[in-house]
């Protein structure tokens, strides 16, 4: 699959139909998409930290471990639809994926300023259905949530 890496809501399209998967097995609904620069489909994955109980498994870890090894990362574009936390904000930079897109940010503001700060291009769409889609999570679910998160006690 390719698209064009400019056409924002396309790259979150795929990354919302992760989230909505996750959401119907139960687990938290964060989806993600890596894109090669020509805008090719590397990898797609959701948050799976409740369906194989592995808490490392988050939506952008997951299309990262999909996309398998690449010769470089500088030039692709990582979509998701919640700002990410530290930990996939650490795999951004780490592996120097150069463009992030985000779905929404209310939720959770996460670190997409951080990697802004050092040098990601960071867009944020603010979509409302991957917001809809958070917030009814957190509603039905807030420990599972707060666990998520990094919150629990």
């Amino acid at each position: 699959m390719t698209i064009d890496v400019v056409d924002d809501a396309a790259t979150l399209g795929v990354a919302l139909e992760e989230a909505r998967t996750g959401y119907a097995e139960g687990g938290v609904p964060v989806g993600a998409a890596l894109f090669d620069a020509g805008g090719l489909l590397l990898g797609r994955g959701r948050n799976r930290r409740v369906q194989d109980g592995d808490p490392s498994t988050h939506g952008e870890t997951a299309a990262f471990r999909a996309a398998g090894r690449q010769p470089t990362y500088r030039g692709t574009t990582m979509t998701t639809t919640l700002s990410p936390c530290w930990y996939c904000s650490g795999l951004i930079l780490q592996f120097g994926i150069s463009r992030l897109v985000v779905g929404e940010a209310r939720t959770f503001e996460g670190r997409h300023e951080w990697l802004a700060g050092h040098g990601v291009e960071v867009v944020v769409l603010d979509d409302p259905e991957c917001a809809e889609l958070m917030t009814a999570f957190i509603k039905e679910h807030p420990g599972i949530w707060n666990e998520d998160i990094g919150e629990s006690s």
